[in-house]
């Protein structure tokens, strides 16, 4: 156990020394002029009309389980059917049975990727996806390897666009399940799924597709119904709804296994009861985003492109990750430094305000460069000295400003303390 707030007689001498670092670079952000945060990838802030939305479901109205017969539950019935009404409306849905929610994107994705195989492994046992899927995609197909399944991994070209050519080659009788990408976690790209779906339908129209939408659903536009996809997963905080909360859009007659046993709700593949709060908050998220989107997404890709320009104008031997204009997610901002270690670069932008991410979300603790960038051919160096943006409808102009102010001066220190010890 470590207690933070008091107290680490019970933490091992390497967790109480990360303790007080903690508290150090804590106590060193004390009297920022300006705070920007940019690492939604990781996590995002909740606006105020989002939290007061939710705010009386704990306590006030709804706060039973959907399943049981008196005033608190059929309440929490009543707002489970209302805000999924919401969230199937935003996607595109033909049905509100379609929508099945989940504690989030990795659970649904797990639950898309796994559910589609034990449910027709007897058809086939071959996997498609992309070779810069989220690590939720790749590691669950890395699993199901080593329970008699077989992968295909496509690759992408240096903007991180999937070879549709190796992709309609991996498509034969065998294949059960392709899963990619509608937009690219990490550097944006809006992959070109309207045509890999029909590659994949024409050379096996009983193989199931499924998206990641979770980079997609508020940033482009995506419906369900018009790409006709089979599975879809999408994530309430990427559009600055509550953690904790994600959905996997199953189209009306695909067969999809519960991975996980339990009480069954008012839905059938998520075992356990409703978190009504965070359902309300996701869907009030999808109004905030939905009721102005076009205004939203010209906003935000105006203060991408801006954030973009200043950055490679202004600092040299810089690399934009993936694609430019129209071909790239309207919120998304990663750059690679050179001569500059992620880590650093993040740990010193925070120490002025800016608070961003250093490659892969998920393996940014690992002292291995992000598997997407390497997938595009970026080289060690280039990978290691990545940080990762995504602006929202929130940020302003000054909020960018702040942060070009900022960028030149910490990557000139961190290129200094580099230079520094080359020369020693």
């Amino acid at each position: 156990m470590i207690l933070i707030g008091g107290e680490c007689e019970l933490a091992t001498g390497i967790e109480c020394r990360m303790i007080e670092n903690v508290r150090e670079l804590l106590k060193a952000h004390e009297g920022l002029k300006r705070e920007v945060y940019l690492d939604i990838e990781n996590s995002s802030m909740v606006p105020k009309e989002v939290i007061d939305a939710m705010l009386p479901y704990y306590n006030q109205r709804a706060y039973g389980n959907p399943t049981l017969t008196h005033k608190p539950g059929w309440e929490a019935f009543e707002a489970i059917m209302e805000f999924s009404q919401e969230i199937a409306k935003f996607l595109g849905c033909k049905t509100l049975e379609e929508v099945n929610f989940t504690p989030g994107e990795t659970e649904a994705n797990n639950l898309a990727l796994m559910g589609t195989a034990l449910s027709i492994k007897d058809k086939g046992k071959k996997i498609v996806i992309s070779e810069i899927e989220p690590l939720s995609v790749l590691h669950v197909v890395d699993m199901l390897t080593k329970h008699g399944f077989s992968a295909a991994k496509i690759p992408v070209d240096s903007e991180g666009f999937i070879n549709l050519r190796k992709l309609e080659d991996a498509i034969d009788k065998e294949t059960i399940l392709v899963s990619l990408s509608a937009v690219n976690h990490e550097i944006g790209t809006i992959e070109p799924i309207k045509e890999a779906l029909k590659i994949v339908k024409d050379k096996n129209p009983e193989t199931i597709f499924h998206t990641d939408a979770s980079d997609a659903y508020g940033k482009i536009q995506f419906d369900v119904k018009e790409l006709d996809v089979d599975l879809a997963t999408v994530s309430s905080y990427k559009i600055l709804g509550p953690r904790g909360i994600g959905a996997l859009y199953v189209k009306e007659g695909v067969n999809v296994e519960r991975i996980l046993e339990g009480q069954i709700g008012t839905q059938k593949l998520w075992p356990g009861v409703e978190n009504t709060p965070l359902i309300v908050g996701f869907a009030k998220a999808s109004q905030l985003t939905f009721q102005s989107f076009r205004d939203n997404v010209d906003r935000v890709r105006t203060l991408r492109d801006r954030l973009i320009d200043g950055i490679t104008r202004g600092i040299s031997d810089v690399r934009l990750n993936g694609p430019k204009g129209d071909k790239r997610a309207p919120d998304n901002v990663n750059i690679s430094f050179l001569r500059c270690e992620g880590e650093a670069l993040t740990i010193e932008l925070s120490l002025n305000g800016v608070y961003v991410s250093s490659g892969s979300a998920c393996t940014r603790r690992l002292l291995q460069p992000s598997h997407v960038l390497v997938a595009i051919g970026r080289k060690f160096v280039e990978a290691h000295g990545s940080i990762l943006m995504k602006v929202t409808r929130c940020h302003t102009e000054e909020d960018v400003n702040y942060v070009l102010e900022v960028i030149p001066k910490a990557v000139e220190r961190i290129r200094g303390i580099v230079g520094s010890m080359e020369v020693k």
